[in-house]
Order: structure tokens, then C-alpha cells, then sequence
């Protein structure tokens, strides 16, 4: 772990949202002797929601801010995945690449809760004055500091202010940036359910009467299934004890997918959500306020690098502030050295996206297509 750069030009840092990307890079910066007001509407930061596919890469940005082994104890590690006919037929087995380096699996399921607790926890321990239930309401960029107004009428003035508040940001309008989410065609059915014995990585199903099937093991008991088809209208939008539903529209695929999909209660809670993207191709920053994370690059999950682009900015973006460089020229060049490597894992999720909507298309592997991008995530962020 880096120690504290205290001749930095970045002292004191406020950061917008709380989740993966913000709480990753609040505990990188205060690791590195920053001080860091982190703000988030939530009452708690504490975890809820599905599973989560974490690939190498993002294993690495959790070991640089030393929550990887706290993450390993309850996750489920992996290195393959497997391509799957609708009736469970296996058409594919492929090793995942070491994109976290020799020493760190090339996959892990994780509860996405786990990883909010454990870096809710992370950045109170390391200092970071967490402010709950808070938003801002107004920026007053001084061109070498930026001064804050929050909601509860308090100001901060800071060296920088960070939007990573995801996809639909508020800090990305506020600071003049009129790029919206659009939906990409497709919604994902998420739950939770026993993982049966046989369940060794994360399975893809295709050809069946939806877009795909999956599942990903997430720790010894657990795994995390999924099902995507077409936009429903949105009053299917949401969660809550929707088993019996997930069950009926998940008819028609087998094997081990088939299985989990039987075994849910029909209260089970499930999550279901349009797919949306967005990628800023304007700079990310605007004076001393910069947007990270989805809130400039959101890609559907259809490879399982949403987390791990998140960590990744989070991780650079600490080390490039805390590198002794004025703030002025870190912005523009940590777009510079991010934007080639996001706009290609979404370029290449898209592409996927349109396959599964149109599976005839003249040329469509999206095997193919999840090796190369993986692969070339192999390089360093």
C-alpha cells in the first residue's frame, strides 16, 4: 500500500456517491493522506442487492486498497466460463484470462452487499467523513478549489469535487454535461438462490426462447441467476417477491439453469431492470469537478466489467491526484489514459447486446468477442 503523499497539491477531496466507485476511491485517497468528505443520499452505506460477477481486474483494484482478502472469505473464486446450449449441452469452455495478474483468480462471485460492507466499514476506519442522507445543491468553482453547498445548508470547499453517483448522476448536469443513459433493448431478470453442488463458474445459456440464461456461483451456498429478454413495460421495473414470475418467463431453458430456476420459492425476491448505457465522449471534467465511474461510462453486463471499470477509475484516479501533478493536468490526462479502455469493453458490450437481440446476425460470436475483450483487459488499467 502507497504511503501518504502529504506534499500532494490535493489535500482535501469531496466525493458523491457512495457505492463501488466512490467508496474505492474515498479509501484510496484517504489511504494516501487525503482528506476525504464523502456525501451519499442513502441512510446507510451499508449492502443490499444481488450477486456480482468480479473479474481479475477488479480483484486487483480491491487488493490495492486491502479489501481483497476480507472480500475472499465470503466470495466464490473461479477461473472458466462456460457457453451453454438452452437445454444445458455445453458448447463452450473458456479459461479467463489473468487479467489481475498470476496470483489472483480470474473470476469471483461475490454478494454485492459483501463489497458495500465491507467498504462502508473500510472508509470510516481509514477516516473519511461520511455524510449520510446528503446531497449537493450547488458548485462554486474558484479555478484552483471548488466550494461545495450541500443540503443540509453546509458548505465545503475543496480541492476537487468527485461525481461518482452513477448513471444518473447529479453532479454529470450540474457540471454542464447534457450526455443521458439510453436503454440498450434488453432487461435483466437478477435473484439469488442455492447454489447446486455442480455449480463450478459463471454459465452463459443461449438459443433459448429469451435473450440468455445465466448463473454465477457467488460463495458455497449462494449463486446469482440471471435471465434477459426485451424491455417489459416498466411497471415490472423494481424488486420484490417475484419468484413465480422469474419462474414462468424462464420456462424453456434446462440443465443446471433449469434446476435453479425450480428451486425458487415463489416469494423469492427478484430484481428486474431495464439495461441502459452511456458513455461521455466530452472530458469527464469541468473545472476542479470531475465525473467517474457510470456516471461517464456505464456498459451493459453483459461481460462482467461494470465493477471492474468502476474500481479501476477509482484506484488510477487516487494514484494520478497523489502523484505530486498540479490537479489541472491530472484531469485531462487521466480521461486521456481511462476513455480508450472503457469505450472499449462498452463498444464491445453493445455489440454483444445487439447479437442477443438479433442472434442471426450474418457473423455474430460472442464468444469471440468476450475472449478479445477480456484479453486485452489483461494489460494493465
Amino acid at each position: 500500500m502507497s504511503s501518504p503523499l502529504t506534499e500532494s497539491p490535493v489535500r482535501r477531496v469531496l466525493v458523491v456517491g457512495g457505492g463501488i466507485t466512490g467508496g474505492v476511491l474515498s479509501l484510496a485517497l484517504a489511504q494516501r493522506g487525503v482528506q476525504v468528505v464523502l456525501v451519499d443520499l442513502r441512510p446507510s452505506l451499508g449492502g443490499v442487492g444481488h450477486g456480482i460477477t468480479l473479474q481479475g481486474n477488479a480483484l486487483k483494484a480491491f487488493r490495492a486498497i486491502g479489501i481483497y482478502d476480507r472480500l475472499a472469505e465470503r466470495g466464490y473464486p473461479f477461473s472458466h466460463l462456460r457457453l451453454r446450449t438452452a437445454d444445458g449441452h455445453v458448447i463452450a469452455e473458456m479459461p479467463t484470462p489473468p487479467m489481475g495478474g498470476p496470483d489472483l483468480p480470474g473470476t469471483m462471485g461475490a454478494v454485492r452487499g459483501d463489497i458495500a460492507d465491507i467498504l462502508a466499514e473500510e472508509v470510516v476506519t481509514a477516516g473519511v467523513d461520511v455524510r449520510l442522507g446528503t446531497t449537493l445543491t450547488h458548485i462554486d468553482d474558484h479555478g484552483d478549489a471548488v466550494t461545495v453547498t450541500l443540503s443540509d445548508g453546509s458548505r465545503e470547499t475543496v480541492d476537487l469535487l468527485v461525481g461518482a453517483d452513477g448513471i444518473r448522476s447529479k453532479v454529470r448536469g450540474m457540471i454542464g454535461i447534457d450526455t443521458e443513459p439510453q436503454p440498450v433493448g434488453m432487461g435483466i431478470w437478477r435473484t439469488v438462490a442455492k447454489r447446486p453442488a455442480e455449480m463450478d463458474c459463471s454459465e452463459l445459456y443461449y438459443g433459448g426462447p429469451k435473450y440468455k440464461a445465466g448463473y454465477t456461483p457467488i460463495s458455497e451456498d449462494l449463486c446469482y441467476a440471471f435471465l434477459l429478454e426485451e424491455n417489459l413495460d416498466r411497471s415490472y421495473v423494481g424488486e420484490g417477491p417475484n419468484g413465480a414470475l422469474l419462474k414462468e418467463r424462464g420456462q424453456g431453458y434446462g440443465g443446471t439453469w433449469g434446476e435453479v430456476r425450480d428451486s425458487l420459492p415463489d416469494d423469492a425476491v427478484v430484481n428486474y431492470q431495464w439495461i441502459e448505457a452511456i458513455c461521455v465522449d466530452e472530458p469527464w471534467h469541468r473545472g476542479r469537478s470531475i465525473i467517474i465511474g457510470d456516471a461517464a461510462h456505464a456498459c451493459p453486463p453483459l461481460i462482467a466489467q461494470g465493477a471492474a471499470m468502476c474500481a479501476e477509475d477509482a484506484v488510477v484516479l487516487a494514484e494520478m491526484l497523489t502523484s505530486g501533478d498540479p490537479v489541472d493536468a491530472v484531469l485531462p490526462a487521466f480521461m486521456e489514459r481511462r476513455f480508450p479502455r472503457v469505450k472499449m469493453v462498452l463498444d464491445n458490450s453493445l455489440q454483444l447486446a445487439e447479437w442477443e437481440i438479433h442472434p442471426d446476425t450474418p457473423g455474430a460470436d460472442p464468444g469471440r468477442i468476450m475472449g478479445q475483450t477480456l484479453h486485452a483487459l489483461v494489460a494493465p488499467a
